[in-house]
């Protein structure tokens, strides 16, 4: 199999919750493939997928190089160390990423995530509205900024911003659980998860 085909049917793998069979068939490619970056950072996103996280941070720093720096995987990085409890390392990821991408909507929305898992909301609100106001921002970058407004509190300004995406109901259940997660303080897993599903 060609990393072309690899790199697609690891995609495939991930995406419907496969890690482990993701991880091999891209661990097999990279071997045969050792001077393809681009299926290199696959690989260790998929590393990351699967909790291997010192091991996706290996992999990731051989899918660049520092003469030849790629944001997208800067921030991927960033993601990992945010995993493993990092959140200075993580940050100092992002800031290369913003260098080498100003502005880009899907890094500011995992510093922003990176400022909730140690509860620094409004850092994180600040980063997830310049990410938002891009005109590049995605669905799940007005998720991420409903969620912090959501655990300060603001729930109806978060139902408004998640409701441009979610049907109503949706929208509301997504509220709800809002609030049931600031009554049991799970502030920090809810993040991690986010910041999982931010490693595309």
């Amino acid at each position: 199999r060609g990393p072309a085909a690899a790199m697609a049917y690891g995609e495939a793998l991930r995406s419907i919750g496969h890690r482990s069979q993701a991880v091999a068939v891209l661990e097999k490619a990279a071997l045969a493939n050792p001077g393809n970056k681009k299926l290199l950072g696959a690989y260790g996103r998929a590393l990351a997928d699967a909790g291997n996280f010192q091991m996706a941070l290996d992999t990731l720093s051989n899918a660049h190089s520092p003469e030849n720096p790629d944001w997208r995987i800067l921030s991927v990085q960033g993601t990992v160390l945010d995993q493993m409890g990092r959140h200075d390392d993580a940050r100092r990821y992002y800031a290369s990423a913003l260098n080498l991408a100003p502005g880009e909507p899907s890094v500011l929305s995992n510093l922003g995530m990176s400022y909730v898992l140690t509860r620094e909301l409004p850092k994180a609100e600040q980063s997830l509205r310049q990410a938002y106001a891009s005109g590049r921002a995605d669905a799940r970058v007005r998720q991420n900024l409903a969620l912090v407004i959501g655990l300060e509190g603001r729930f109806n300004e978060a139902a408004d911003i998640a409701r441009a995406d979610l049907p109503p109901d949706e929208a509301a259940a997504n509220v709800a659980y809002l609030k049931q997660m600031l009554n049991e303080r799970a502030t920090v897993p809810a993040a991690r998860r986010v910041l999982a599903s931010d490693r595309s």
